[in-house]
């Protein structure tokens, strides 16, 4: 995978139309990844759990079962940053919202390339460890009115809070240190996303009450289950998750 680096006149220029000095910044460094991988394959070769049955369609029930144990948990979240990749791309495709302004162009672009890499990082580590990733998604996103800059930031606002609130509420469940060294290189570059999606649509609401709680500092997590209930509202028939098997706390 290569870095995603943006070091270009219009991006120094793009600066002035913010309310404050926006730094170009590379949300992402990859130097650790192949890293981490290794000590995915190496830790997840010696994992009883490498034998476990991953469902791709429950039958029954039309959902997507994401499976159990750590490679359950690394597919919930690839399913995550399936739907985020999908976002991203949906709205460059359309040429961002209207009177989008350079900055803001290249900050929704700096985030469709990794919310892509993060989805194809997830998958290739699941293979790599001798796990089943879940089939593509399908995403639903036909409430979103892509002309409309409240309406864009808005839902990418959600998506990206509720993509740091399941790292950090899936974390706890992860058993196998390499498992949550990959978490914890990707949860730090969604929180990131986050508080520049935050601060683009009102500036100074990264650290909002609503994600982190102001008795004690810390963000809010969510659990799987009340992750996938919102994240399948943006997937269609046939892509809704299943985070049933996975582990409980």
């Amino acid at each position: 995978m290569s870095k995603i680096t943006h070091k270009t006149p219009e991006a120094e220029n793009a600066q002035e139309e913010v309310m404050v000095p926006l730094q170009r910044r590379s949300f992402l460094r990859y130097s650790g990844a192949g890293l981490a991988l290794t000590g995915l394959v190496l830790a997840g070769c010696d994992d009883d759990r490498l034998n476990d049955i991953f469902k791709k369609v429950d039958r029954r029930s039309g959902l997507v079962n994401v499976g159990s144990g750590d490679f359950g948990i690394l597919n919930y979240a690839y399913a995550l940053e399936q739907l985020e990749a999908a976002y991203y791309a949906k709205v460059l495709q359309n040429q961002y919202y209207l009177n989008a302004t350079k900055a803001e162009r290249i900050i929704l672009k700096d985030l469709a390339d990794h919310e892509r890499i993060h989805a194809q990082f997830l998958k290739a580590a699941i293979k790599a460890a001798g796990g089943m990733p879940i089939k593509d998604l399908t995403p639903d996103f036909s409430s979103v009115d892509f002309a409309n800059r409240a309406s864009v930031l808005g839902t990418a606002k959600a998506f990206e809070d509720l993509g740091v609130s399941a790292y950090n509420g899936a974390g706890k469940l992860i058993s196998n240190p390499a498992h949550l060294t990959i978490a914890g290189k990707i949860v730090s570059v969604e929180a990131r996303h986050a508080a520049l999606i935050r601060d683009l649509i009102q500036f100074g609401t990264f650290v909002g009450p609503d994600v982190v709680d102001p008795s004690n500092g810390l963000e809010k997590s969510k659990s799987p289950a009340e992750v996938a209930a919102v994240a399948n509202t943006f997937l269609v028939e046939g892509s809704k998750i299943d985070v049933s098997n996975l582990p409980k706390d």
